[in-house]
């Protein structure tokens, strides 16, 4: 009897492998046409305009005040030519750290809302990896070099109807 049940459990065995659902989803395809994807490009997109504005008038102004010196610079004493050069020096330094902090916080900001994204997407794969009963699902926009698709199943649309979107 009991060599019967192995042998039962040993030929039951690969049927229980065979039976593990796998899936697939392609995230890029999903976040294009997310609306959150849409307004956040459109924040990004503003945060950007408001720091270029802000460069300009920063650049117009160092511009304004160093022709206003070049003009100037023959008829003025040296300690007022000193103090002129001094000023457009840290106005030129403040345009570049300016120039360096947008940068650094429109990456900021667009990390911190494909990363809220990421977050609602992963939550609605995983809600439909247990829903379904799926051993895995591979995202391929990961760059996963071969998954066959008869053996998977695409869940991008389940995945899409669980974020409400069509």
């Amino acid at each position: 009897m009991k060599k019967q049940l192995i042998i039962l459990a040993l030929m039951l065995a690969p049927l229980t492998v065979f039976a593990q659902k796998f899936g697939h989803v392609n995230s890029q395809n999903i976040i294009q046409v997310m609306p959150e994807w849409t307004q956040a490009q459109t924040e990004i997109q503003n945060l950007q305009k408001q720091y270029e504005d802000d460069l300009k008038r920063l650049e117009d102004e160092f511009t304004k005040k160093n022709e206003e010196y070049n003009t100037q610079k023959a008829s003025l004493p040296p300690n007022i030519q000193e103090r002129r050069e001094k000023e457009l020096q840290d106005l030129y330094t403040r345009m570049q750290q300016y120039y360096q902090e947008s940068q650094q916080n429109l990456q900021q900001a667009s990390m911190e809302k494909q990363q809220a994204i990421n977050e609602k997407i992963l939550k609605a794969i995983k809600e439909i990896g247990t829903e379904g009963g799926y051993l895995y699902i591979f995202d391929v926009s990961s760059g996963i070099p071969f998954i066959n698709e008869t053996l998977s199943t695409d869940v991008t649309d389940l995945v899409k109807a669980k974020l409400g979107i069509k």
